[in-house]
């Protein structure tokens, strides 16, 4: 099998929360259904977790105003269906191996941009986190659970 060949790509996550604790999630522009998800992205080479995490985010989102509450210790990973491997990311992996950052929003609503260069959102919103599981495509799902297990640890 290809799959079990192929390396799982080195990315970031980014858990923005607002002043409610709310976390922000994009719809992706390559996903028809309603599925939503929070911004991450690769590791380019020569940087960091921070500076991709920051650089990530503002390609996706516009947001720069963040502080940074939590960099989560453990690196999560997930695996992409069958259908999807080959196909993202030019076919070079299986999946991701993320370091997560749990962030607080500290600008004004109106810095949100989805209209950038590297534009994967149509849409975004606020939600409570115990929704995330909900509205993830089903391959994230166990990530967001796990994920949302670190976020209840600092919001509580």
């Amino acid at each position: 099998m290809i799959k079990q060949k192929l390396p799982l790509r080195t990315g970031v996550g980014i858990i923005v929360l607002n002043k409610q604790n709310k976390i922000f999630v994009g719809k992706r522009k390559d996903n028809p259904g309603d599925k939503w998800q929070m911004p991450q992205g690769g590791v380019e080479a020569g940087e960091d977790y921070i500076t991709a995490m920051r650089r990530e985010l503002l390609e996706e989102t516009g947001i720069q105003n963040i502080e940074i509450i939590k960099e989560i210790d453990k690196i999560y990973h997930y695996e992409l269906p069958e259908n999807l491997v080959g196909i993202i990311w030019k076919g070079k992996y299986r999946g991701q191996k993320q370091k997560w950052f749990i962030t607080r929003f500290l600008g004004e609503e109106k810095e949100i941009n989805l209209n950038t260069k590297h534009a994967e959102f149509k849409d975004w919103k606020w939600i409570e986190p115990k929704f995330l599981p909900e509205v993830i495509v089903s391959f994230k799902k166990d990530l967001y659970i796990n994920l949302l297990k670190e976020i209840n640890l600092v919001i509580g």
